[in-house]
């Protein structure tokens, strides 16, 4: 692709200790004017090319783009967001199922599988359902590999938890939201939510560069345990959105539902990133914040040992997790195959020029 100044990377969706969890959903608002392109399709019909094309023709006309890549294959996108036309193409399939709320209006429906034989895959059936019976039991046991290392981390915060001075971080973000975001304002600021990481069959993947392109100043959190840095980012998030700044919520895909990894605020060029030793944040630091500051040492070496213990086995289970992604990664490229044989590319290019014309040429997005 042309241009790294105008991409940003992220992911929207991750195997996590709950299954596969997806934010599609949290990516446009039709009621703020935007369009969305619903991507459908089977597996190797060419969804990622097609949105890469997108991207590209975006960036050519001077856009930027929001590149969402897949957390079960980072070398395929999942969508493009092009964010000054308020528009944006999905894949819209299985695990992250999206069906238009206003059809037609709002969103629109892109079918690739109406350029596929489907006597060819008729033909194949029989292994197509057992090949894809095969990748999900490989999916299945990751997730089962990451629960086990959720509940060790999840301890592990529990425990934290007790030995933290809540009030101590609360004042903390206080002065810093002081210092940092200015004073309150009568209309609040927007958030948008994002993964910055996610696990995938190349092990645990974070996007820094996306981090260096929207934020000149870096705080990065180094805490091992996820305790204090989850208060502390809940706390600068509020007092970010209540000083009207527009924030980028960046949920840990270990715990998907409800903990903030990375905070993003882009006009104000500041990101806070989080930093342990299951992943630990390379990026040059404007300041490092220790968590371990606000939490009792004495306190965490009554339970040092079961703390390194649930450290050792969580990384080990979330690197099994990956290898069995992996696995279901070489599985799911053999299910590709059998669709690959089935298409007509060439019926399927007036389509995707189509979606150019309408996503970047056109006066007014369609």
């Amino acid at each position: 692709m042309a241009d790294d100044l105008l991409r940003t990377r992220f992911f929207l969706g991750s195997n996590s200790p709950i299954g596969f969890v997806s934010k599609f959903d949290r990516v446009y608002d039709p009621h703020d004017g935007w369009q969305a392109y619903l991507l459908k399709g089977g597996p190797g019909t060419g969804k990622s090319t097609f949105m890469k094309s997108i991207a590209q023709a975006a960036e050519a006309n001077g856009y930027e783009v929001e590149l969402i890549f897949c957390s079960s294959d980072p070398n395929s996108l999942d969508g493009v967001v092009i964010p000054k036309r308020k528009c944006c193409i999905l894949d819209a399939t299985s695990p992250h199922v999206l069906e238009p709320s206003f059809p037609g209006a709002c969103e629109t429906i892109v079918n690739i599988g109406a350029y596929w034989d489907k006597d060819i895959l008729q033909e194949n059936r029989d292994e197509i359902m057992k090949t894809s019976a095969a990748c999900s039991a490989q999916h299945a046991r990751a997730t089962r590999y990451l629960a086990a290392a959720g509940s060790l981390l999840s301890d592990s915060y529990r425990f934290a938890l007790d030995c933290t001075d809540t009030a101590k971080v609360a004042r903390y973000a206080s002065r810093l939201s002081r210092r940092e975001f200015g004073q309150p304002k009568e209309n609040l600021g927007h958030e948008e939510i994002r993964l910055l990481s996610a696990i995938t069959p190349h092990g645990v993947l974070f996007f820094e560069e996306t981090v260096e392109k929207l934020c000149s100043r870096v705080f990065v959190i180094e805490d091992e345990y996820g305790a204090s840095s989850r208060l502390l980012l809940a706390h600068l998030r509020t007092h970010a959105l209540t000083c009207g700044h527009d924030v980028i919520s960046c949920y840990c895909p270990m715990s998907p539902l409800d903990k903030l990894d990375h905070l993003l605020i882009p006009d104000l060029g500041i990101g806070f990133v989080t930093s342990n030793s299951w992943y630990q944040v390379k990026l040059s630091p404007f300041r490092r914040i220790h968590m371990q500051r606000f939490t009792s040492n004495e306190l965490l070496r009554q339970r040092r040992q079961r703390l390194s213990f649930n450290r050792r086995a969580s990384r080990d289970l979330i690197s099994e997790a990956s290898a069995r992604m992996l696995e279901a990664k070489a599985i799911h490229d053999e299910l590709e195959d059998f669709y690959i044989s089935a298409m007509d590319f060439d019926a399927a290019e007036p389509l995707r020029q189509s979606v150019i014309q309408q996503m970047v040429l056109d006066d007014k997005i369609r």
